[in-house]
């Protein structure tokens, strides 16, 4: 067993394409090996920005000689047959083995020297490499057939043991040889073996293992903000970048003019972080500070003052681009800028964005005007909040002071202008800069124009929540003009027929509904959907029969997205699946203070022993062909004939017949019963109506209490009495009680969907 080192170095590979080249190097090596029959012990693999390594323990020194056998045609098949198959496997008629009358080619294959094997596996992982972007150099590349790559190649390096793999490939050889740091080590490096390899390059100023130059970036970073009194913004994502972009990092603080703080901290930040890759850091009142972390890639003599000084230039000039932005936005009024959006095409078919915006503006009003977003919606979720959370969530949100004390009338006027004006910043200098930063700079320029607290909050955060995790908006200004902006863009998709296919949903509406169920679940907003497209369809002036075709397929993408969320959330899919069943329920909050209920119901002991009863009723019943009873669940059982026909008289109307119809429906029972199955009916008598009138009430958990009572009755029912009785007026009784009981159950949720 020996180690192999790979070393591909070229010029510098972008730092955002590094994670990926090391996955797809371990990728294309290990499926060459796996072809070459050989497997390797650990594989490692490193990146730098002028290099990717790999080294692949335990290789065996040869492969295994393998004899491989293919299938020919039977001896009895005419001699065509044969003699196809003797060309294709270049044997002849002697040389193959018969076997149960079916001729077969055996074919020795010898062992090979691994380091013949990847010789040609090396050149042949260079021309695989699948690069997000690639190109030609040189005077080849006149050819589309020469070598791409990330950047040029330059260098090869292939050691199996202490053996060079010789090899080549766009005219580059393998070799000992590679280099070190670009500035601190001029010449040549001969590697001895995969032992070697990244000590002797630590010596020239080279990291090679690039999980160790993270952890330099996010410890010396840190370090450099404490020694200066400050605190380093954390950034993952930076720490990794810079990581990518040096051999040797070091990271040096430097500081910028104060009078950049002006500015919107978010700004400085991206500025900082987008355009020069820079920490950001907080003094020690969590204010933003006047100095910035970069990361450079040598140890200057004089301790990296020339280099923090170019680097204070260069982040100077972009932070005063940053400033005239801010100050140039400022001077126009958002519902000046505002007026652009009629300029920009929001869809084909669904006009400008100036016309989406006004259909906010109006669907925002009326969501308080109908009472859905509520003025005491603030001190609602302050209660929640004391109380430990809102009923639909565990999660407590903050409350917003801004929105609270105003009426409804203030209210509505409030989340119209912050509707109408939460698009303006679209159109600015800042965000077409800076795209990341809509909806933030609005609030801003709301804020600096003068505008109330809760409009320009509304402004800022009406985007929110983004996706997962993301917090959820309380004020009621915002979650008005949040809603709205999210139905309308759901809406008006689903009305003209854009609806998302597979994993393709080009207007992000998967996520624009996850928004809308946060908002409803965590807020325990009350609405259907029906009613919420309704108004949505009249407030925009649209024909109700021309867009109500998209309403099943609104309330059915709802009911998805629903599923997806709880049960990322932890709730069981069978769960909804049996709620959903029940149909007729597009008031989610009330649906899935159900589902919990039922949740923590069927982890009990009697809701499994409840569960096993249902499924035995149900079997039973479908066994027998007996249909379920649409007036079964009132006092007496309802009797329906096995045939499965309708009753005729269930939808008489005449209160003439009312009596016979019942008299036909729940006949009385003419014979005495067993112990048991009175103790069923009995029980059933006093379940149902506690467990209606919970469910009216909508107390679930008190809707499974009075389930639960059903548990020991159905149990000594199926111990106790004989329900294929041989007298068939008894066994009819009997399979309605069973009805009966289905449906009682049934009113909370269609337990046959239930898994176990």
């Amino acid at each position: 067993m020996t180690d192999f080192l790979l070393e591909l170095r070229s010029e510098e590979i972008p730092a955002r394409m590094q994670a990926g080249a090391r996955a797809d190097l371990e990728k294309l090596f290990r499926k060459q090996l796996d072809a070459a029959g050989l497997k390797a012990g650990d594989i490692t693999v490193w990146s730098t920005p002028r290099r990717l390594a790999l080294i692949a323990r335990d290789l065996p020194l040869a492969t295994e000689a393998v004899s491989e056998e293919t299938k020919g045609p039977k001896t009895s098949a005419p001699e065509q047959a044969l003699a196809g198959f003797l060309r294709k496997t270049g044997l002849t008629r002697d040389q193959l083995t018969e076997r149960d009358g079916v001729w077969f080619a055996v074919t020795e294959k010898p062992g090979r020297a691994t380091r013949d094997v990847l010789a040609e596996a090396v050149p042949a992982i260079i021309r695989a490499f699948p690069w997000p972007k690639s190109q030609r150099w040189g005077a080849a590349s006149l050819s589309t057939e020469s070598l791409r790559w990330v950047r040029p190649l330059s260098g090869i390096v292939a050691i199996l043991g202490e053996d060079l793999v010789e090899c080549e490939i766009g005219g580059i050889k393998s070799g000992y040889a590679t280099l070190g740091h670009r500035f601190h080590h001029a010449g040549e490096i001969t590697i001895g073996s995969a032992s070697d390899y990244a000590e002797k390059l630590r010596a020239c100023h080279v990291i090679v293992d690039h999980v160790e130059r993270e952890a330099m970036v996010r410890e010396k970073a840190k370090a450099a903000a404490e020694a200066a009194g400050l605190v380093l913004v954390e950034d993952e994502g930076l720490v990794i970048e810079n990581a990518g972009l040096t051999e040797w990092p070091v990271p040096l603080l430097g500081r910028f003019d104060e009078a950049f703080l002006d500015v919107p901290p978010e700004v400085i930040q991206l500025t900082a972080r987008v355009n020069q890759k820079y920490f950001i850091c907080r003094d020690s009142a969590g204010k933003l500070a006047n100095a910035f972390v970069c990361t450079a890639n040598i140890e200057a003599k004089d301790g990296g003052a020339a280099i923090v000084d170019g680097n204070r230039k260069v982040l100077a000039a972009r932070l005063s681009d940053a400033r005239f932005f801010w100050e140039q936005d400022k001077k126009k009024p958002l519902a000046e800028q505002a007026q652009k959006l009629s300029r920009i095409t929001f869809h084909e078919k669904l006009g400008t964005v100036a016309d989406k915006v006004e259909r906010v503006a109006k669907l925002a009003r009326w969501l308080v005007e109908e009472g859905i977003v509520k003025p005491e919606l603030a001190n609602q979720n302050l209660r929640h909040s004391r109380e430990g959370g809102n009923p639909a969530s565990n999660t407590a949100p903050e409350w917003t002071p801004a929105s609270a004390g105003v009426t409804k009338e203030e209210l509505a006027d409030q989340a119209e202008l912050a509707a109408r004006l939460c698009k303006a910043d679209l159109v600015t200098e800042m965000v077409g800069e800076f795209p990341e930063l809509q909806g933030l700079m609005g609030g801003y320029y709301a804020r600096a124009e003068g505008l109330p607290d809760a409009v320009a909050d509304a402004i800022r955060d009406h985007y929110k929540p983004v996706g997962q995790g993301d917090d959820v908006p309380t004020a009621p200004v915002t979650v008005a003009v949040a809603l709205a902006d999210k139905l309308d863009t759901l809406f008006s998709f689903f009305a003209v027929g854009e609806l998302p296919t597979g994993s393709k949903d080009p207007f992000a509406l998967r996520r624009a509904t996850l928004g809308i169920l946060s908002l409803q679940i965590q807020l325990g907003l009350r609405w259907s959907i029906e009613g919420l497209y309704r108004g949505w369809a009249s407030i925009g002036g649209h024909n109700w029969l021309a867009v109500a075709d998209g309403l099943e397929h609104v309330r059915q993408f709802f009911a998805d997205r629903l599923k997806v969320q709880q049960r990322e959330a932890g709730v069981r899919h069978d769960l909804i699946d049996a709620v959903f069943a029940l149909g007729g329920e597009d008031d989610l909050v009330r649906l899935l203070a159900r589902v919990h209920a039922l949740q923590a119901f069927v982890g009990t002991e009697d809701g499994t022993n409840l569960l096993a009863g249902y499924k035995r009723a149900a079997n039973i019943l479908k066994k027998e062909g007996f249909a379920a009873n649409p007036n079964a669940g009132s006092e007496g059982e309802g009797v329906v004939p096995p045939t499965g026909e309708e009753d005729p008289l269930v939808l008489v109307d005449d209160p003439a017949l009312e009596g016979v119809a019942a008299q036909f429906s729940h006949p009385e029972c003419n014979y005495a019963r067993e112990p048991a199955e009175q103790a069923l009916v009995d029980a059933l008598n006093s379940a149902e109506p506690q467990a209606t009138g919970a469910i009216a009430a909508e107390d679930f958990t008190a809707a499974m209490a009075a389930l639960a009572t059903l548990r020991r009755p159905i149990d000594a029912f199926f111990d106790q009495v004989t329900v294929n009785d041989a007298d068939a007026n008894k066994r009819s009784s009997r399979l309605a009680l069973l009805d009966r009981f289905r449906a009682a159950v049934h009113k909370v949720a269609d337990f046959s969907r239930i898994e176990g």
